[in-house]
């Protein structure tokens, strides 16, 4: 690894762990009602919302009630956005000579519950399909409500196992509205201020005609980019104004743009371990989840790297077998991001929610593209979305937990609390949702001739790597895609919609369940025989469990994927 790469990724790690420690402490905070800097500000919107819908912010709620209300919540953004794709045509901003993807009611159902699930999966070309009032009241609101959403489950299932004997876990519209006004909007407004400054478009102009050199017409789009990209960004949701996604140089100018970018993904996720720590009154239990993360991140970052760098046997029409190019394996890759800040910009994407991609994975080589996809198979657990990527490094806690009581012959103790016959189902749950959605519906994409029928450019092994990467993406819900699949079909349409609503609902709500048992409990104090869960040992467990499951759940359709793609090819 060069130097350059070397100083870029230890940059980022360090300034996202600088910011652990603040950022964490501002939003327990902000969800403990704590006194903060936009207090002034925020508080007075804030009663006049709760005086509109007729919210009390002292009525708490069970788990069950506040799941109900955050399914409710996100079918009712569904619903209306849903509704503004199909009327589109009849909105204002609409250009009918240059939006001419027709948007048909399985693509608008798709594109609907992808960003109310923040998967934001675009089977389409965003400049030549959606108008100006679908991109910022449709897609950029939903940015906005479905990360509060995602965030508010979060601390939800946070409050729950810190409580003691208590049946609920906060209020669901109270935890939303101080997700958007205190977090997301105040974060969006000073990123979209720095983008700007940085050459992103943020206008509501008539797409620009310009002839090039050679005598063809070109058409420039414009548009309210900056505010779109941004909070795709810091809300964990990903997709993009343009086909191109975080690559079109007015998405992503510079290679400041791409870093601000990255930070903005991984900041609140990083800081909600912290958030954790605080609220459990344990702050050694969120260091231990972040630097797990970290220590998985780096690992990924590092393989993807080596792979794309070294690019052994690009083929016969590439650079032969036994040279390299200087700039490693650049196929699909942007000159100005070069192999470094494309494998962090891939690492960090797959990682979490958001899959604004700035280079195509596609391109990348079999084993450099496994690592993309291990990271989402994994659970959206390094890092993850918004409140996802918290509860999920939890449940994997409470396995290894279990796992250990199970060597020990002693009943798992998870914070103080047992982990009983109800937790370890919901436990089991949130464990098998993943193979039990990803694995058949690959199976059923590839068993079909309308399966198949997706697959325009590649067969083969890459061709496989390419359906299960979908599905993985979608389930996800981190929304990208490694381009060779054609996805824009009823079938597709339907089965990643599918995956979306289990990947989004089908792991939220055992998490509320398994917060609301554990709230009920009274916490013990620790004996000489309890499991220390903050150690470096209790560290190594969960790593090699986490691990451990995804092999046991992929690694036969790894191994018909990507690692038959490298021996029967060598790229």
């Amino acid at each position: 690894m060069d130097l350059y790469s070397a100083m870029q990724y230890l940059l980022f790690v360090a300034i996202i762990t600088a910011l652990v420690k603040p950022l964490g402490g501002y939003m327990a905070r902000v969800f403990s009602r704590k006194r903060t800097l936009l207090d002034r500000l925020c508080l007075p919107v804030e009663r006049l919302i709760y005086r509109i819908a007729a919210v009390d912010p002292n009525v708490e709620m069970t788990g069950k009630e506040y799941a109900t209300c955050f399914v409710l919540f996100s079918l009712a953004g569904t619903l209306l956005l849903y509704a503004v794709l199909r009327m589109q045509q009849f909105l204002p901003w609409f250009f009918p000579p240059y939006h001419t993807t027709p948007l048909s009611p399985d693509l608008a159902l798709n594109t609907a519950i992808s960003f109310s699930t923040t998967t934001t999966w675009q089977a389409y070309a965003g400049e030549n399909t959606m108008s100006y009032f679908s991109q910022m009241v449709g897609l950029c609101a939903q940015n906005f409500l479905a990360g509060a959403a995602g965030l508010a489950v979060g601390v939800a299932f946070i409050r729950g196992l810190a409580r003691q004997l208590s049946d609920t876990l906060g209020n669901f519209w109270v935890d939303l509205t101080r997700s958007l006004l205190w977090i997301l909007l105040p974060g969006a407004l000073l990123g979209a201020v720095l983008l700007v400054w940085q050459g992103v478009p943020m206008n509501f102009h008539l797409y620009a005609v310009a002839r090039t050199v050679e005598g063809a017409q070109q058409v420039i789009p414009q548009g309210p980019v900056a505010a779109l990209e941004i909070i795709k960004n810091l809300g964990t949701n990903g997709g993009g104004f343009f086909n191109a996604n975080g690559a079109h140089p007015y998405e992503n100018p510079t290679p400041l743009t791409n870093f601000i970018e990255m930070l903005a993904i991984m900041l609140l996720p990083a800081a909600l371990t912290n958030t954790f720590g605080r609220m459990v009154g344990q702050p050694r239990q969120g260091w231990l989840f972040y630097w797990v993360m970290v220590l998985l991140f780096g690992c990924g970052l590092v393989f993807v790297h080596n792979f794309e760098q070294r690019a052994p046997h690009l083929g016969d029409e590439g650079f032969g077998n036994s040279s390299v190019p200087s700039g490693g394996n650049m196929e699909g890759k942007e000159v100005r991001f070069g192999t470094s800040g494309s494998a962090l910009t891939a690492v960090v994407t797959s990682n979490t929610a958001t899959g604004s991609y700035n280079s195509m994975h596609d391109s990348y080589t079999s084993l450099g593209g496994m690592v993309l996809l291990v990271n989402m198979l994994l659970g959206e657990l390094i890092f993850g979305g918004l409140g996802t990527g918290l509860y999920s490094m939890v449940m994997a806690a409470a396995i290894a937990v279990f796992l250990a009581g199970l060597m020990v012959g002693r009943t798992p103790e998870y914070l103080g609390k047992k982990i009983g016959p109800a937790e370890n189902k919901m436990i089991m749950l949130y464990a098998l949702a993943a193979p039990l959605v990803i694995l058949p519906l690959t199976a059923l994409a590839l068993s079909t001739r309308i399966g198949l029928s997706g697959l325009t450019t590649n067969s083969g092994p890459h061709g496989f790597t390419e359906i299960l990467f979908a599905y993985a993406s979608c389930f996800a819900n981190n929304g990208q895609t490694f381009a060779g699949l054609s996805a824009n079909s009823p079938f597709y349409n339907l089965t990643t919609t599918l995956a979306m609503m289990m990947g989004r609902f089908g792991l939220a709500i055992p998490a509320l369940a398994f917060a609301g048992l554990f709230g009920r409990q009274r916490s013990t104090p620790p004996s000489s025989g309890t499991l220390p869960t903050h150690s470096f040992s209790f560290g190594v467990l969960l790593t090699t469990c986490l691990i451990t499951m995804v092999a046991l759940s992929y690694l036969p359709a790894l191994a018909l994927g990507p690692l038959l793609e490298r021996l029967l090819f060598g790229r």
